[in-house]
């Protein structure tokens, strides 16, 4: 379980292809290396990875990307040199400062358009249809595993849009994004849990 607040980006320091999986090697910063061991969870870029390898001294970290998890986000599309987000999994006495991302990713969205005033940018994304009913404007969404709320919603479009502040655009990678990169979605699990069942249960209520 993560807070949706991205705690670092990062460069990636090495990936390499092996038989079924990636292995992916980056550099922790030294705030977030505490308590790092083999087994523990970090989300990259949105998606729960486990520590497969850390050196205490270097604090150079290794993740094991297997081919399911490649086939359903951005991570498969990572190369040496890529900043990406990072976050710690959460404990239980830690502050919930976005809200509660699982980092199980739901999809892959596009950017289509970005407008950028004085101190404020606009990103609109372009989402699968079919989670329609789980994204409302004001409603939360992680996004490269970014808690964020929807500014809007044109669903004629299946485009949701975002509002980011200075110090997001600095301390995470969407600051670094273009029109036509692709980023990982990330639905409100609560949200889902909610519409589902209410869906289930009129649909239950019509037979």
């Amino acid at each position: 379980m993560f807070t949706g607040i991205v705690q670092a980006r990062v460069q990636l320091e090495s990936v390499i292809i092996k038989p079924g999986l990636v292995s992916l090697g980056l550099v922790l910063p030294r705030e977030c290396s505490v308590g790092v061991n083999i087994g523990a969870s970090i989300a990259i870029d949105g998606v729960c990875l486990t520590v497969t390898a850390f050196d205490v001294k270097t604090l150079q970290v290794s993740f094991d990307v297997i081919r399911q998890t490649l086939n359903v986000t951005s991570l498969s599309a990572l190369q040496v040199g890529d900043w990406v987000n990072i976050e710690r999994s959460a404990k239980m006495s830690d502050e919930i400062g976005g809200h509660h991302v699982s980092g199980h990713c739901d999809a892959v969205v596009e950017i289509v358009a970005i407008d950028v005033e004085e101190n404020n940018q606009r990103v609109s994304y372009r989402y699968p249809s079919d989670y329609d009913a789980y994204l409302f404007d004001k409603g939360f969404v992680a996004l490269n595993g970014c808690s964020l709320t929807i500014a809007s919603m044109h669903r004629s479009s299946s485009l949701l849009t975002v509002c980011y502040i200075p110090e997001t655009l600095r301390a995470t990678n969407h600051g670094l994004k273009k029109v036509g990169d692709k980023v990982n979605l990330e639905l409100d699990r609560q949200t889902q849990a909610i519409v589902d069942t209410v869906e289930r249960i009129l649909a239950q209520r019509a037979l």
